[in-house]
């Protein structure tokens, strides 16, 4: 372990610590005597608008504690509220019981009152211990011959032993190394007790995962229709006009064959193009449905193939162990279509990337801190990049947007961390089990 890497993520970690101490007690107690009293004054009417304003701290509170309880202890904690509902607004009856009624009030209430003392407890020994190092290392060898015979640490005597000159330091040293060591894992067991207190319950993330199984049924029943809107009207605009028309053409020549069969020969011709060109589309059609390349050549061949219709240079690398559904494959296929047309249109990119991964279950949660699906499987991640300008969102109507909703149908999530100056990188996360195991990855470049 090299010194100073150590020495600053320590030093780091005690001053965190020690800065949530010093806001443990006095912001907890404030808020927990302003909940209090709040929901306390609500008999006579001053609650009804009191509360939620208190609440709106409380909870703008806690979003701070989640984001250090992550970045600091790495510890991530989802936020448990439930949406507040249509005509909430500050003042409102409904606005008041939707906070009642809400388990993470309490909650946080709870939490309030417990992290308090332990904020406390855990800045207050990280500081003393670590002062009190620091003064075994640096205070004693110095003041030594100048210092009162009060002072009784380290086990220091008076008149003072020589040998405290070099065993006190030592002390000090091992004290000051102990803290450092110590202070990251006392973030991550404050990071833990927030979590227990801060995070949804089961019972919410089961409430969460209905309401957006719900969601993502409404929006597959709405693409669905959709796509079927579309394919009724290709069919109907493009192979049915010209199926039409082959057959029209080839009753005049069949009126034609005996009094003109130059022109006849001419209007089959015609028909036989006709012919070709209703077939083209018609596979055009089915590719846009379910493309053939997928069936023959799978996720990595299908996404290669597509890669070498574009206007840029693509590398596509895939390390897959087996063949997903075949629904599964096919939305996957479509999202990275429709973000790789996304880095033509708006990017301005020179290059871009696709790169497939399989997780199993076991190792899902080092590949994503929140996993989105609910696959006992594992989960593909595909990650589409790109070196353009970035300032990519997933804004209503936009096709990112789009990728999300077609992942959604599955389960799925999309990631999009995309700063401005770029790179933009997509990450795509999809629940599934794989079958067919393969032998060996491919790769290509288009």
């Amino acid at each position: 372990m090299k010194l100073w890497p150590f020495v600053r993520r320590g030093l780091i970690s005690a001053a965190r610590t020690v800065l949530i101490g010093v806001l443990s007690v006095p912001v907890h107690i404030v808020l927990i005597v302003l909940t209090v009293l709040s929901f306390a004054l609500t008999v006579v009417g001053v609650g009804l608008v009191l509360a939620p304003l208190v609440q709106l701290l409380v909870r703008r509170y806690a979003d701070l504690r989640r984001w250090m309880a992550r970045e600091w202890g790495g510890v991530d904690i989802p936020s448990p509220y439930r949406p507040r509902p249509a005509g909430a607004w500050i003042g409102s009856p409904r606005r008041w019981l939707w906070l009642v009624r809400d388990p993470a009030t309490w909650r946080d209430l709870l939490w309030l009152v417990g992290g308090a003392p332990l904020g406390f407890a855990s800045g207050l020994a990280t500081l003393v211990m670590f002062v009190y190092g620091a003064q075994g290392m640096l205070v004693i060898p110095v003041i030594a011959d100048v210092a009162s015979d009060d002072y009784s640490g380290y086990g220091v005597t008076w008149p003072l032993n020589p040998s405290s000159y070099i065993t006190v330091p030592f002390q000090g040293a091992l004290v000051t190394a102990a803290v450092l060591y110590a202070a990251p894992w006392v973030l991550w067991a404050i990071g833990r007790y927030d979590h227990s207190l801060l995070a949804p319950t089961s019972s919410a993330v089961l409430a969460r995962r209905v309401d957006r199984l719900t969601e993502t049924r409404t929006q597959v029943v709405d693409a669905q229709a959709a796509e079927l809107r579309r394919i009724e009207r290709d069919l109907h605009d493009g192979a049915q006009a010209r199926i039409v028309a082959l057959g029209m053409s080839l009753g005049m020549a069949e009126d034609l064959v005996v009094r003109d069969p130059a022109a006849a020969q001419l209007l089959i011709a015609e028909a036989r193009e006709a012919s070709g060109m209703a077939l083209a589309e018609l596979r055009q059609l089915v590719r846009g449905i379910h493309p053939p390349v997928l069936a023959e050549r799978g996720l990595t061949g299908g996404l290669s193939a597509l890669a070498l219709t574009l206007p840029l240079p693509v590398a596509v690398a895939g390390d897959l162990p087996g063949r997903p559904a075949a629904p599964v494959e096919s939305a996957l296929y479509f999202a990275v279509a429709e973000a790789l047309a996304n880095v033509v249109k708006h990017s301005g990119a020179t290059e871009a990337w696709v790169s497939l991964t399989y997780c199993h279950a076991t190792q899902v949660s080092a590949v994503a801190a929140q996993p989105a699906g609910g696959g006992s499987g594992g989960a593909i991640y595909c990650t589409v990049g790109d070196d353009g300008i970035g300032g990519a969102a997933p804004r209503p109507g936009s096709g990112l947007a789009g990728v999300e909703r077609r992942l959604a149908a599955f389960d799925g999530a999309l990631r999009v961390d995309s700063p401005p100056g770029g790179p933009t990188v997509l990450t795509m996360e999809l629940p599934c089990v794989l079958s067919s195991p393969k032998t060996t990855p491919s790769s290509a470049t288009g």
